[in-house]
C-alpha cells in the first residue's frame, strides 16, 4: 500500500519546469529518500504533494486519495528554512505549533516534555527560540513537527547544524518512527546518512526523476566502473585503468568507459600477478549521484 503516489507530475514557472513529468510513489511505513542537487525541484515536488501548489499535469494521492484539510493534521513536514517564531519561548511555541494541529495544551505539555528531555532541551524552554543556538533551534523544530504524531512525516535537512550526537539522536528517533509504521521521506544531502537510514530513493534531477528503486538496486546498475584488486605485487599499467586508488590495503581500479572488469581480471592473470582479492566494487551514493548530476546517465 502507498502512502504517496506521485503520478506524470509537471509543474513550471514561466518557461521553468521545477518538476517535469516526475512519478514515483512512496509505500506505508517506509523510509524514502527524496535527493537532488540544489534547484533539482524536490522542494517544489513537495510542496505539490501538499498541496501548495497545484500541479499543471499529472496527479497526487496522499495517504489514498487527494488532499483534505482532515488529511494535513496526519502529516508533519518539516521545511529546511526553519518556521518557529523566534520572539516567543520555546515552550509557547510549541504550544501554539500544536495548537494548528488540533491538539489541547494540555496534550502538549504531556508530549512534549519527553522530547524536550530526550533532545536535552527541557532546560531551555522558557528560552525565547532566537536565544536557542542553531542546533537547538533545529531540535525544536524536529520536535514540533512530531507533536501530533504525524502517520506521513516529510523532513527536509533534519540533520542540519547538529553536532554527531545529536546526528545520532535524530537517526535513532526517525527509525523509531518507521518501526511505528510511520512513513518519512527524508530529503538530505547527506548521502552516507540517506545510505544508512533509507529504504528506497528517488533522484531528482532539473525536474526529471533520474533514480528510483532500492539502494542496493540502484548500486548495482552502476557497477563495473570500478573493480577492487588486491595482490602482493606491484600493479602493472593495464589499458583500460583511469585511474588506481589505495584503498585500506587493497587497491581501487577506476575503469574507463567501455571496459570491462573481466578484460582486467585476464589482463592481470596474464602478467602472472598473484591476485589474492578481485572484486567489482559498488559505488557509494555520493559517487552516484554525482554521476547522474554530471550527466553521465539516468537509470529509472
Amino acid at each position: 500500500m502507498f502512502a504517496v503516489e506521485i503520478s506524470h507530475v509537471t509543474k513550471a514557472f514561466g518557461t521553468v519546469k521545477a518538476v517535469d513529468d516526475a512519478s514515483f510513489s512512496i509505500e506505508k511505513g517506509e523510509l524514502f529518500g527524496l535527493l537532488g542537487p540544489n534547484g533539482a525541484g524536490k522542494t517544489t515536488c513537495i510542496r505539490c504533494m501538499l498541496d501548495i501548489f497545484k500541479p499543471d499535469a499529472g496527479t497526487v494521492v496522499i495517504l489514498g486519495g487527494p488532499m483534505s484539510e482532515a488529511k494535513k493534521d496526519r502529516i508533519g513536514y518539516m521545511p529546511e528554512e526553519r518556521g518557529l517564531y523566534q520572539d516567543i519561548p520555546l515552550e509557547r511555541c510549541l504550544a501554539y505549533l500544536g495548537s494548528l494541529k488540533g491538539l489541547s495544551q494540555a496534550e502538549v505539555k504531556k508530549r512534549s516534555e519527553g522530547y524536550l528531555e530526550r533532545f536535552d532541551l527541557a532546560a531551555h524552554k522558557a528560552k525565547k527560540v532566537k536565544e536557542l543556538s542553531k542546533g537547538m533551534q533545529q531540535k525544536a523544530q524536529i520536535i514540533a513537527t512530531l507533536l501530533h504524531q504525524p502517520e506521513l512525516l516529510i523532513v527536509d535537512e533534519p540533520f542540519s547544524g547538529l553536532d554527531p550526537v545529536n546526528t545520532q539522536m535524530v537517526k535513532d528517533l526517525l527509525r523509531e518512527q518507521r518501526e511505528q509504521g510511520v512513513t518519512v521521506v527524508l530529503c538530505s544531502h547527506q548521502m552516507n546518512l540517506v545510505e544508512e537510514l533509507c529504504d528506497r530513493i528517488v533522484l531528482i534531477d532539473r525536474g526529471k526523476v533520474m533514480l528510483y528503486g532500492t539502494l542496493d538496486e540502484i548500486r548495482r546498475q552502476f557497477s563495473g566502473h570500478a573493480v577492487l584488486v588486491k595482490s602482493g605485487a606491484p600493479l602493472p599499467a593495464l589499458p583500460g585503468v583511469e585511474r588506481v586508488e589505495p584503498v585500506n590495503g587493497s587497491y581501487k581500479l577506476h575503469l574507463h568507459t567501455g571496459a570491462r572488469p573481466q578484460e582486467i581480471l585476464k589482463m592481470l592473470v596474464a602478467k602472472g600477478v598473484p591476485l589474492e582479492r578481485f572484486e567489482i566494487s559498488l559505488p557509494d551514493l555520493d559517487e552516484i549521484f554525482i554521476r547522474i548530476v554530471q550527466g553521465e546517465g539516468r537509470v529509472a
